[in-house]
C-alpha cells in the first residue's frame, strides 16, 4: 500500500479562490481513455474549463443550445483559470485544435456502469481568432455532452483551482476520480482491474502496450498519490488486491481533509469570475475597480444578471457591457430586470433610459435611435434586408473584422446583433438618411422622398435585389 500523508504545506498563490470555480462534472464524462491520440496535461485542463464556461452559460439560457451553439471566450481568461501563464498560449490553440479531432471513450467509475460513450469527439468545433486585438476561442460540444453537462444527474464537484495545482496528468485523472467518492459514506472508490486503472490514469490511447502494474504503480501512481495529499482537499490511499502475488484490482480509500477546505483559499481575484466577466465584454482592469468599490460578492451576483441579460434574445444587445454592470451595480434596488421588455423605440424610451440611470443622454438618444432603424430594416423584404447583410459583410472582410461567428450569425438570418448588426444600421442609415442619420426625425420616419427610394437596398444592388 501506499501510505498517505496529512502533510499540507503552502500552497503558492493562484489567481483562483477555492470555492468558486466549481465544475459540476456528470459520473459518465469522469473518465476519459483517448483513442486517436495522446491528451496532454495542458489540454485536459482547458477542457474542464470549457465544460465550467459552458455550463455556467447554460444556466443563463432558457433552453438547451441546439447543436451549432458556439460558446466564447476569451483565451487569456481560460489560461488563467488552468493556472497556466501566457507563454502557453501558442501550445493551447494547438491542443484546442486537435480536441475537435480527438476521440475519447467515456466511462463512468460506478459498478456495472462502464462505457458511456465510445469514440466520441471532444469538441464538434473550435474557432480561433482575434477580437480587438485580443485571441479569443469560440467551442461547441456533440449534442450527448451538452445533454449530459447541462442536467447531470449525478456529479462530482471539481475544483479548478486544485486542478491549477496539479502538476501531472495521473494525479488530475485521480483527483477527478476520487472527487466523485468525496462525500460517499463507505470512502472507498469502485474496485476496478489494474489495467483499467491504467487506461484512466494515462494520457496515451487505450488498449496500448501497458508497463506492468508494479512499475505503472511506482512511475505514476506513487507520485500520483502523493500530489493529491499533498496539494487538495483530499487524502488518498491505494488498496490493492491480489490473486496469489500477483495485483490483479485495485481501489483507493477517499476521505476528505478536516478544516483545509478555507485556509487554501488564495487572496488573488478568482480567475473564474474575471474568465466570466471578459466573456461578456467586461475587461479585467475595470473589473478589479467594481471588485474593489463593491466587493466580490456583489459583483459576482450582478454578472449572473449580466449573463442572463445578454443570454436573452428578445431584448436589444448591450452595447457597453461595463457600463451596464456598473449601473447594476450602482443601482442594485432598482435593477433593470432581464425580463424587462424590448426597449420601445420612441422618445420617450430614451428619456426613461436616462431617469432610470442606465446610460447618459447622448447614449440613449443614439440607443433609441438605433432601435428605431433596426425595427425598420427588419420590416424590410428578406431579399432586401439580405443584400444589405452582404454590403456590411464585404465591409467587414475589407476591414479585416470578418470572423467565423459573424459569419455564422449571417448564414442564420440573425443580422441585426452585434457586429453585424451594427454595420447594417450603418450603412442602411447612411444610405437612406445620410450622414445626420443619427440625429433622426421629430417623428422618427424617413425624410421625405428618400427613404422610398434608396432604403430598399444599396444603389450598386438593388437591381439584383429586385431579380
Amino acid at each position: 500500500m501506499i501510505a498517505a500523508t496529512a502533510s499540507t504545506p503552502p500552497i503558492r498563490a493562484l489567481r483562483v479562490a477555492v470555492d468558486s470555480a466549481e465544475l459540476r462534472k456528470p459520473h459518465e464524462m469522469i473518465v476519459m481513455v483517448p483513442q486517436s491520440k495522446r491528451v496532454t496535461l495542458t489540454g485536459r485542463r482547458i477542457y474542464n474549463v470549457l465544460l465550467q464556461v459552458s455550463q455556467a452559460r447554460m444556466e443563463a439560457l432558457a433552453a438547451i443550445p441546439l447543436a451549432d451553439f458556439l460558446f466564447d471566450a476569451p483565451l487569456n481568461a481560460l489560461l488563467r483559470s488552468t493556472g497556466s501563464s501566457g507563454e502557453d498560449r501558442t501550445a493551447a490553440k494547438r491542443y484546442l485544435q486537435e480536441m475537435q479531432d480527438l476521440k475519447v471513450t467515456w466511462e463512468s467509475t460506478a459498478p456495472g456502469d462502464g462505457v458511456k460513450w465510445r469514440g466520441l469527439h471532444m469538441l464538434t468545433e473550435v474557432v480561433l481568432e482575434i477580437r480587438n486585438g485580443e485571441n479569443w476561442v469560440s467551442w461547441s460540444f456533440p449534442p450527448s455532452i451538452i445533454g449530459a453537462l447541462r442536467d447531470p444527474t449525478r456529479w462530482a464537484r471539481i475544483d479548478l483551482e486544485v486542478m491549477a495545482r496539479l502538476g501531472t496528468y495521473s494525479a488530475v485523472a485521480l483527483y477527478e476520480i476520487c472527487a466523485r467518492y468525496r462525500e460517499n459514506p463507505s470512502g472507498l472508490t469502485s474496485r476496478k482491474p489494474v489495467a483499467w486503472w491504467a487506461d484512466a490514469l494515462s494520457h496515451t490511447p487505450g488498449g496500448s502496450e501497458r508497463r506492468e502494474w508494479r512499475k505503472f504503480k511506482n512511475e505514476r501512481v506513487k507520485e500520483a498519490v502523493d500530489e493529491i495529499n499533498r496539494e487538495t482537499d483530499l487524502e488518498i490511499e491505494l488498496i490493492e488486491h491480489k490473486q496469489g502475488r500477483a495485483v490483479f484490482e485495485a481501489q483507493f480509500s477517499v476521505r476528505r481533509k478536516k478544516g483545509v477546505a478555507h485556509s487554501m483559499v488564495a487572496a488573488a481575484v478568482d480567475a473564474s469570475l474575471i474568465l466570466r466577466a471578459e466573456s461578456l465584454g467586461v475587461r479585467e482592469l475595470k473589473l478589479e475597480g467594481l471588485l474593489r468599490e463593491f466587493g466580490e460578492d456583489r459583483v459576482r451576483e450582478q454578472i449572473v444578471n449580466l449573463e442572463r441579460r445578454a443570454a436573452s434574445n428578445k431584448l436589444r444587445p448591450i452595447d457597453n457591457p461595463y457600463s451596464y454592470l456598473r449601473t447594476l451595480l450602482r443601482n442594485e434596488e432598482g435593477s433593470p430586470s432581464v425580463n424587462e421588455p424590448p426597449v420601445q423605440a420612441t422618445a420617450d424610451a430614451a428619456t426613461a433610459l436616462v431617469s432610470r440611470g442606465y446610460v447618459d443622454p447622448e447614449s440613449a438618444r443614439i440607443a433609441t435611435r438605433m432601435a428605431e432603424l433596426k425595427d425598420e430594416i427588419g420590416r424590410l423584404a428578406p431579399a432586401v434586408r439580405k443584400v444589405w447583410a452582404d454590403t456590411a459583410l464585404e465591409e467587414l472582410a475589407r476591414k479585416r473584422q470578418l470572423n467565423a461567428v459573424v459569419t455564422r450569425r449571417a448564414e442564420q438570418g440573425d443580422v441585426l446583433h452585434g457586429l453585424l448588426g451594427a454595420t447594417v444600421v450603418r450603412l442602411y442609415a447612411e444610405s437612406t438618411y445620410g450622414a445626420s442619420w443619427q440625429g433622426g426625425t421629430d417623428n422618427g420616419s424617413a425624410p421625405t422622398g428618400r427613404a422610398s427610394v434608396v432604403a430598399e437596398a444599396p444603389v450598386s444592388k438593388r437591381a439584383n435585389a429586385r431579380r
